[in-house]
Protein backbone atom coordinates (compact mmCIF):
# COMPACT_ATOMS: atom_id res chain seq x y z
CA UNK A 1 0.00 0.00 0.00
CA UNK A 2 1.32 3.42 -0.88
CA UNK A 3 0.63 6.46 1.23
CA UNK A 4 -1.82 8.78 -0.53
CA UNK A 5 -0.43 12.19 -1.56
CA UNK A 6 -2.98 14.07 0.56
CA UNK A 7 -1.69 12.42 3.75
CA UNK A 8 1.34 14.74 3.94
CA UNK A 9 -0.92 17.82 3.75
CA UNK A 10 -3.05 16.50 6.64
CA UNK A 11 0.07 15.59 8.64
CA UNK A 12 1.43 19.12 8.11
CA UNK A 13 -1.90 20.69 9.14
CA UNK A 14 -2.12 18.50 12.26
CA UNK A 15 1.45 19.42 13.21
CA UNK A 16 0.96 23.15 12.63
CA UNK A 17 -2.32 23.09 14.62
CA UNK A 18 -1.10 20.77 17.42
CA UNK A 19 -1.53 23.50 20.05
CA UNK A 20 -5.31 23.34 19.46
CA UNK A 21 -6.83 20.30 21.15
CA UNK A 22 -9.91 20.65 18.96
CA UNK A 23 -7.86 20.37 15.74
CA UNK A 24 -8.51 16.61 15.96
CA UNK A 25 -12.29 17.21 15.88
CA UNK A 26 -14.07 17.10 12.53
CA UNK A 27 -17.56 16.85 11.13
CA UNK A 28 -18.84 13.53 9.77
CA UNK A 29 -21.90 13.54 7.52
CA UNK A 30 -23.88 10.41 6.73
CA UNK A 31 -27.27 9.86 5.09
CA UNK A 32 -30.29 9.15 7.27
CA UNK A 33 -33.17 6.78 6.48
CA UNK A 34 -35.13 9.80 5.27
CA UNK A 35 -32.33 10.50 2.70
CA UNK A 36 -31.41 13.66 4.56
CA UNK A 37 -27.90 14.46 5.76
CA UNK A 38 -26.98 13.71 9.37
CA UNK A 39 -23.92 15.52 10.68
CA UNK A 40 -21.96 15.20 13.92
CA UNK A 41 -18.55 15.90 15.42
CA UNK A 42 -16.11 12.99 15.78
CA UNK A 43 -12.50 12.75 16.94
CA UNK A 44 -9.73 11.72 14.55
CA UNK A 45 -7.88 8.75 16.08
CA UNK A 46 -5.12 8.39 13.46
CA UNK A 47 -4.78 6.18 10.43
CA UNK A 48 -5.22 2.43 10.39
CA UNK A 49 -1.76 0.92 10.13
CA UNK A 50 -0.50 0.44 6.56
CA UNK A 51 -3.61 2.04 5.04
CA UNK A 52 -5.03 5.46 4.16
CA UNK A 53 -8.14 4.78 6.27
CA UNK A 54 -8.99 7.31 8.97
CA UNK A 55 -9.96 5.92 12.38
CA UNK A 56 -12.83 7.08 14.58
CA UNK A 57 -14.90 5.37 17.28
CA UNK A 58 -18.62 5.03 17.83
CA UNK A 59 -21.21 3.27 19.92
CA UNK A 60 -23.04 0.45 18.08
CA UNK A 61 -26.26 1.71 19.68
CA UNK A 62 -26.01 5.18 18.04
CA UNK A 63 -28.17 6.32 15.11
CA UNK A 64 -25.15 6.70 12.85
CA UNK A 65 -24.54 2.95 12.94
CA UNK A 66 -27.92 2.22 11.33
CA UNK A 67 -27.29 5.00 8.81
CA UNK A 68 -23.87 3.57 7.87
CA UNK A 69 -25.20 0.03 7.55
CA UNK A 70 -27.86 1.22 5.10
CA UNK A 71 -25.64 3.72 3.24
CA UNK A 72 -21.86 3.57 3.85
CA UNK A 73 -21.02 6.67 1.79
CA UNK A 74 -20.01 9.62 3.94
CA UNK A 75 -18.02 12.82 3.93
CA UNK A 76 -15.95 14.52 6.58
CA UNK A 77 -15.16 18.21 6.74
CA UNK A 78 -12.09 19.17 8.75
CA UNK A 79 -11.01 22.75 9.38
CA UNK A 80 -7.64 23.78 10.79
CA UNK A 81 -7.85 27.33 12.22
CA UNK A 82 -4.12 28.12 12.60
CA UNK A 83 -3.31 27.32 8.98
CA UNK A 84 -6.78 28.22 7.60
CA UNK A 85 -7.13 24.95 5.72
CA UNK A 86 -10.17 22.84 5.00
CA UNK A 87 -10.17 19.19 4.01
CA UNK A 88 -13.26 17.40 2.72
CA UNK A 89 -12.78 13.64 2.42
CA UNK A 90 -15.47 11.47 0.89
CA UNK A 91 -15.60 7.72 0.75
CA UNK A 92 -17.08 4.63 2.37
CA UNK A 93 -17.30 3.90 6.06
CA UNK A 94 -16.73 0.49 7.66
CA UNK A 95 -17.93 -0.45 11.14
CA UNK A 96 -15.64 -2.82 13.01
CA UNK A 97 -17.49 -4.46 15.89
CA UNK A 98 -16.77 -7.66 17.78
CA UNK A 99 -17.82 -9.77 14.76
CA UNK A 100 -14.89 -8.69 12.53
CA UNK A 101 -12.05 -11.09 13.40
CA UNK A 102 -9.37 -9.61 11.13
CA UNK A 103 -9.51 -6.10 12.60
CA UNK A 104 -10.02 -7.10 16.26
CA UNK A 105 -6.42 -6.18 17.16
CA UNK A 106 -6.95 -2.64 15.81
CA UNK A 107 -10.30 -2.37 17.62
CA UNK A 108 -8.76 -3.56 20.91
CA UNK A 109 -5.77 -1.24 20.54
CA UNK A 110 -7.90 1.87 20.09
CA UNK A 111 -10.08 0.82 23.07
CA UNK A 112 -6.97 0.48 25.23
CA UNK A 113 -5.75 3.92 24.11
CA UNK A 114 -8.95 5.64 25.29
CA UNK A 115 -9.10 7.48 28.58
CA UNK A 116 -11.06 5.86 31.42
CA UNK A 117 -13.71 8.59 31.03
CA UNK A 118 -14.11 7.87 27.30
CA UNK A 119 -14.44 4.12 27.90
CA UNK A 120 -17.00 4.74 30.66
CA UNK A 121 -19.38 6.42 28.18
CA UNK A 122 -19.85 3.06 26.43
CA UNK A 123 -21.34 1.72 29.70
CA UNK A 124 -23.86 4.57 29.94
CA UNK A 125 -27.53 4.10 28.95
CA UNK A 126 -28.48 3.80 25.27
CA UNK A 127 -27.51 7.02 23.41
CA UNK A 128 -30.35 8.92 21.75
CA UNK A 129 -33.07 7.35 23.87
CA UNK A 130 -35.14 9.24 26.49
CA UNK A 131 -33.00 10.45 29.38
CA UNK A 132 -32.61 7.95 32.23
CA UNK A 133 -33.57 9.75 35.43
CA UNK A 134 -31.30 7.76 37.71
CA UNK A 135 -27.91 9.44 38.31
CA UNK A 136 -26.33 6.07 39.10
CA UNK A 137 -26.99 5.00 35.47
CA UNK A 138 -24.22 7.42 34.50
CA UNK A 139 -21.87 6.12 37.19
CA UNK A 140 -21.40 2.47 36.15
CA UNK A 141 -18.48 0.30 37.11
CA UNK A 142 -15.48 1.05 34.92
CA UNK A 143 -15.26 -1.23 31.87
CA UNK A 144 -12.33 -3.60 31.46
CA UNK A 145 -9.57 -1.43 29.89
CA UNK A 146 -8.12 -4.44 28.05
CA UNK A 147 -11.34 -5.80 26.50
CA UNK A 148 -13.66 -3.60 24.37
CA UNK A 149 -17.30 -3.56 25.32
CA UNK A 150 -19.57 -5.28 22.75
CA UNK A 151 -21.14 -1.94 21.70
CA UNK A 152 -17.72 -0.34 21.02
CA UNK A 153 -16.98 0.04 17.31
CA UNK A 154 -13.94 1.15 15.40
CA UNK A 155 -15.15 3.28 12.48
CA UNK A 156 -12.98 3.52 9.35
CA UNK A 157 -13.27 5.95 6.44
CA UNK A 158 -11.67 4.82 3.15
CA UNK A 159 -11.38 8.08 1.14
CA UNK A 160 -11.97 8.10 -2.59
CA UNK A 161 -11.74 11.85 -3.03
CA UNK A 162 -10.07 14.58 -0.98
CA UNK A 163 -10.70 18.29 -1.51
CA UNK A 164 -8.00 20.48 0.11
CA UNK A 165 -8.64 24.24 0.30
CA UNK A 166 -5.99 26.61 1.63
CA UNK A 167 -7.73 29.85 2.60
CA UNK A 168 -4.48 31.78 3.04
CA UNK A 169 -3.02 33.58 0.06
CA UNK A 170 -4.34 35.58 -2.85
CA UNK A 171 -5.58 33.71 -4.68
CA UNK A 172 -6.39 30.84 -2.39
CA UNK A 173 -5.19 27.35 -3.37
CA UNK A 174 -7.36 24.31 -3.90
CA UNK A 175 -6.61 20.82 -5.11
CA UNK A 176 -8.62 17.65 -5.51
CA UNK A 177 -7.14 14.19 -5.04
CA UNK A 178 -8.94 11.32 -6.80
CA UNK A 179 -8.49 7.58 -6.41
CA UNK A 180 -9.15 5.46 -9.51
CA UNK A 181 -10.24 1.82 -9.83
CA UNK A 182 -6.60 0.69 -9.70
CA UNK A 183 -6.33 2.42 -6.31
CA UNK A 184 -3.94 5.05 -7.73
CA UNK A 185 -4.23 8.68 -6.66
CA UNK A 186 -4.09 11.67 -8.99
CA UNK A 187 -4.11 15.38 -8.12
CA UNK A 188 -5.72 18.30 -9.90
CA UNK A 189 -5.34 21.98 -9.06
CA UNK A 190 -8.74 23.70 -9.27
CA UNK A 191 -10.10 27.19 -8.77
CA UNK A 192 -10.87 28.00 -5.14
Amino acid sequence: MSIAPWRSAIARALHRNRSLVYARYLQLATVGENNRPANRTVVFRGFLEDTNQLKFITDARSDKVDQIQKQPWAEICWYFPNTREQFRLSGCLSLIDDSHPILQPARSKIWQELSDAARLQFAWPHPGKPRVDKPEAFEPSPPNPAQPMPNFCLLLLEPEQVDHLELRGEPQNRRIYYRNEQQEWSTQEINP
